[in-house]
């Protein structure tokens, strides 16, 4: 079991980590003590996150800034932690793309490019970071993913698509893991109130507090909020398939106006 006690003085490394999601569960790490290192795209924004935090909290901040579209991201970003001697006891892998409209208009290189964040270099720094944690005996990985992880979702259709890996893949790792000492979970959000989405309606710091709680959990994976919860279960066990995708289209459509 990982605890937010257990996590105090020791480094986590939050992928997103500008805006968001992502910045709503770095503040909430640091706040408990938890030296951080921060990854995202934006120096500028990540350098004032990192300076913030470190005032506020006290906390160690590395500002790392990569783009995790690019081949070789995960791995650099690997390197330069076992350069600079950082063990990292906690990955959470937040950082992720959406794109919305039909698949018809998409484009290819679009959707390349939010495959390559939400699904590889996930499962690189995962795969990079993990065998370490199991040596030791102890570590988490919390693994962001989406309701629309467990609803397949038109006008959204790869975004969607790659929460369902990150969900399926995050449950997959937690039976893999299990007896390591190494705490593996999937949280999916529903709609979010960011910079992604400001149409959201749940904020993005009562996910990052189920982010945590989740730590101290057991199971492989975790809705955020429980209308999200009874909604996903809805969608993906109890309408038939063909019902539920004529109500999401609608919903989607109207969502996209």
């Amino acid at each position: 079991m990982t605890t937010a006690a257990h996590l105090r003085d020791k480094f986590a490394v939050v992928t997103g980590a500008s805006t968001g999601i992502g910045a709503a569960i770095a503040e909430r790490l640091a706040a408990g003590g938890v030296h951080l290192v921060l990854v995202a795209r934006s120096a500028d924004k990540l350098d004032e996150a990192a300076a913030r935090l470190s005032r506020r909290h006290g906390v160690t901040v590395r500002a790392l800034p990569l783009d995790l579209a690019a081949a070789d991201a995960p791995t650099q970003l690997a390197k330069t932690l076992a350069d600079e001697g950082i063990e990292v006891e906690l990955l959470v892998n937040n950082a992720g793309v959406s794109t919305q409209g039909p698949v018809l208009d998409g484009d290819p290189a679009r959707f390349r490019s939010l495959i390559d964040v939400n699904v590889t270099a996930l499962t690189e720094l995962t795969t990079l970071l993990v065998p370490a944690m199991a040596a030791r005996g102890h570590g988490a990985v919390v693994n962001i993913a989406s309701t629309g992880g467990y609803i397949s979702a038109p006008y959204l259709a790869v975004y969607a698509a790659t929460k369902a890996y990150v969900v399926s893949f995050t449950q997959a790792l937690w039976a893999e893991m299990r007896g390591t000492g190494v705490r593996v979970v999937a949280v999916s959000p529903g709609p979010t109130k960011t910079p992604m989405n400001t149409r959201g309606s749940r904020s993005a710091e009562a996910v990052a507090a189920t982010v945590v709680r989740a730590l101290s959990g057991t199971g492989p994976a975790v809705i955020d909020g429980r209308t999200n919860a009874l909604t996903a279960l809805l969608f993906s066990r109890l309408l038939p398939t063909r019902l539920g995708l004529a109500i999401a289209r609608r919903i989607m459509a109207r969502n996209a106006v």
